[in-house]
């Protein structure tokens, strides 16, 4: 079975459905690029993915272990190539995480697990990606 389906809507404008849940992301071309820039772009959705995604396997972590990361957050910001082909060149993610007390081993476990997940492995190697953790 397909993820989802993807229709282009016109005007550099695209909508794609989960097939599972039915949610749908619509994504524009971004003001660089001959867009409206109104929606994420896909490039702002791969590196956000990253961020979904570190916080996911954080967050199963955080539940087999004992510790709450609710609250926490990330701003990604997404750094385009200056030169050659258009692509994604830098993913910066800088975690926020609430007031806790969390021990070095907990912040261990914290870090092994962003830099561990499904997305961090899946870019690709030249895609530099820098993450900070501040507790």
């Amino acid at each position: 079975m397909a993820t989802s389906k993807i229709t282009y809507n016109g005007g550099l404008r695209t909508s794609a459905v989960h097939k599972r849940s039915g949610i749908e992301i619509i994504t524009d071309a971004p003001i660089d690029n001959k867009g409206k820039g109104e929606a994420f772009s896909p490039t702002d959705l791969m590196a956000t993915s990253l961020g979904n995604c570190m916080l996911t396997i954080i967050g199963i972590a955080a539940n087999e272990h004992g510790f709450d990361i609710e609250g926490t957050t990330i701003a990604i910001t997404k750094v385009m190539a200056a030169e050659g082909p258009r692509r994604v060149a830098e993913i910066i993610a800088d975690f926020q995480f609430p007031e806790n007390d969390y021990s070095d081993k907990v912040k261990t476990i914290i870090e092994r697990s962003a830099l561990t997940c499904p997305v961090y492995y899946s870019l690709h190697p030249d895609i530099k990606k820098t993450v900070t953790f501040n507790y």
